[in-house]
């Protein structure tokens, strides 16, 4: 009888403990509600600049090596012309008509490099042209969207700053309650963070209120009600997996009995 007793007492101190756990999350629910999607947009607006970044220095880049290409498409054009001077003075002193042409083949050769070097070079002006607006623009986006990411975040830190106390305290409650329940029962503390987790609004841990289960509204049958009063074992509702931690006892308003009227003395 002794450890029957002790058994449901350690079985209504878990859920006494599942039971303050879950208000702290829903207190700090509430918190990251007054937040809205606001960490999430500053969030997206710093991946949306990183990204914008990424592209800004890809064309600098971009623009560097055409600058390279540029500088060695005139170098081969120098190298090309020395070389002709070269050849025509070589041609000069030619022995015979196969030399002639063989030296004349050369130059036509380097006047065809320095032809393709100097379209090359056209081209690569154009494309810098081009890269240098696309430079520009992608540089307007960062700073229009940074502006947009220091107005987010200077938002964000008022609200956090406003919240950041209360949000220290409930942060410290819930490491203290939830260390407690994990020391009592760690298979039991790492379901109950599974189960909130997967849940939309994080109701893990209720009561039944006027037969139903909080958060889902799915009926309990009257037996289970009973077995749930008692508080001898954990109970889990069978459909969503929530933890039945009490009842909530519904009040009984007597409505007011109406009074009697006086008979009239006969006269």
């Amino acid at each position: 009888m002794e450890s029957t007793t002790t058994q449901q007492k350690t079985v209504a101190e878990k859920l006494d403990m599942l039971m303050k756990l879950q208000n702290i999350d829903l207190e700090l629910d509430e918190i990251k509600k007054i937040r809205g999607a606001l960490p999430e947009e500053v969030s997206d607006l710093e991946d949306e600049i990183a990204g914008y970044q990424t592209r800004h220095d890809k064309y600098v880049g971009d623009v560097e090596q055409l600058e390279q290409d540029i500088e060695n498409n005139k170098s081969a054009i120098k190298e090309a012309e020395g070389l002709i001077k070269k050849y025509e003075e070589q041609q000069m002193n030619v022995r015979n008509n196969r030399e002639y042409d063989a030296i004349t083949k050369e130059v036509e050769l380097q006047n065809l490099e320095i032809q393709i070097s100097e379209k090359r070079t056209k081209e690569a002006y154009a494309k810098i042209e081009q890269t240098k607006e696309q430079v520009d623009d992608t540089k307007e986006l960062i700073d229009r969207r940074q502006k947009d990411l220091e107005s987010k975040q200077q938002e964000l830190e008022t609200i956090v700053s406003e919240s950041e106390e209360d949000e220290k305290k409930l942060m410290d409650q819930r490491g203290k309650v939830a260390g407690e329940i994990g020391e009592v029962d760690r298979k039991l503390l790492n379901y109950y963070e599974k189960l909130r987790n997967s849940l939309s609004n994080g109701l893990a841990v209720v009561k039944v209120v006027r037969g139903a289960a909080e958060g889902c509204n799915i009926i309990i049958p009257p037996q289970r009600i009973v077995e749930i009063k008692e508080r001898k074992r954990l109970i889990f509702d069978e459909y969503s997996g929530r933890i039945l931690a009490d009842v909530e006892e519904e009040e009984i308003v007597e409505e007011p009995k109406p009074k009697r009227g006086r008979r009239k003395a006969a006269k």
